[in-house]
């Protein structure tokens, strides 16, 4: 009627939901959410204890292993703990026993030295390389590339005996330096072909925007290029430090005087004959995770890749 009258009407017809949700509330009974909403929140996310369930399981397996070791190293009776969770109690004799008697930090430092030298000098070489494979044009550039992947492929147990005499030639043997090269040796070619990835990931166009503003080449590649393939150069060094701080056979068979062994020859001592004994294992498993730990605490930061994301505007 009120249409017809030209009267207004008393209530607005937008007003028509909110009256009837007073009028609920009066009621005391509550408002009935639209469908959409009702729908909306019977689709809830599933419950985060599955997640932690997997995420614990994985961590407990992921650390039960370096947790055993631990506690088999203060374990006072370790050679007879059996499948024992916890350990019969805590000594630091194992340790004790391990460095003094053992001589293991003899064996440590000769470790260090090697694995450094072996850091260093493989980085550097094979971040030159790298620059040279992908930034210049020169003849026989994919064959270099190909033979650099195909050394790769060659099993390290069939190069013992030519490198044992070639080192034997040069008067290498029972050699810190001598090893160190070789470790240098079978680091390059992983070095080399993964480095090679970063460097071509570089824009040209920030190496021709430093050119024009006259910087040299040797400021270029400091100031510019090897901030950019930082993260490669960590990968790349972690890679060498594993291979020269864990391998075993070339060291066993080219160091011939105990002054000179490294710790995995330095770890086969507490093996007998008849006996092992398992305390001195490891405690000195332990004294050889322990530099690894800290050097990827040293280098973790920098494992990442994509630096160069948004470094030229498009």
């Amino acid at each position: 009627m009120s249409a017809l009258t030209g009267t207004p009407s008393s209530t607005p017809p937008t007003a028509g939901r909110a009256g009837r949700t007073v009028a609920a509330s009066i009621d005391g009974s509550a408002p009935r959410p639209p469908q959409a909403l009702r729908v909306k929140a019977r689709k809830r996310p599933l419950p985060t204890a599955g997640k932690v369930v997997g995420i614990v399981a994985l961590l407990a397996f992921a650390l039960f292993p370096a947790y055993w070791m631990f506690s088999s190293a203060i374990d006072p009776e370790a050679a007879t703990r059996g499948a024992r969770i916890l350990p019969a109690g805590v000594t630091w004799d194992n340790f004790v026993t391990v460095i003094d008697d053992g001589g293991f930090g003899h064996y440590l430092r000769n470790s260090i030295v090697v694995a450094i030298g072996a850091v260093v000098f493989s980085s550097v070489l094979a971040l030159l390389a790298a620059v040279a494979v992908s930034r210049f044009r020169f003849r026989f550039r994919k064959s270099i590339l190909v033979l650099v992947l195909m050394v790769q492929m060659v099993p390290l147990e069939a190069l013992v005996i030519p490198l044992f005499l070639q080192m034997r030639t040069l008067g290498m043997l029972n050699s810190l330096l001598g090893l160190t090269i070789v470790y240098i040796a079978f680091s390059l070619s992983f070095a080399i072909w993964m480095l090679r990835g970063f460097v071509a990931a570089v824009p040209v166009e920030l190496e021709e925007a430093a050119y024009l503003d006259g910087a040299s080449w040797g400021r270029m590649f400091w100031k510019i290029l090897l901030p950019l393939v930082a993260p490669g150069v960590v990968a790349t060094s972690v890679f060498s430090f594993i291979t020269a701080w864990n391998e075993f056979i070339f060291a066993l068979t080219f160091l011939q005087q105990s002054a000179k062994y490294t710790v995995p020859i330095g770890l086969q001592k507490f093996f007998g004959e008849n006996t092992t004994d398992w305390g001195a294992v490891m405690a000195a498993s332990t004294l050889i995770t322990l530099p690894v730990i800290v050097f990827f605490v040293l280098v973790q930061r920098n494992l990442s890749s994509g630096l160069t994301a948004g470094s030229v505007k498009g």
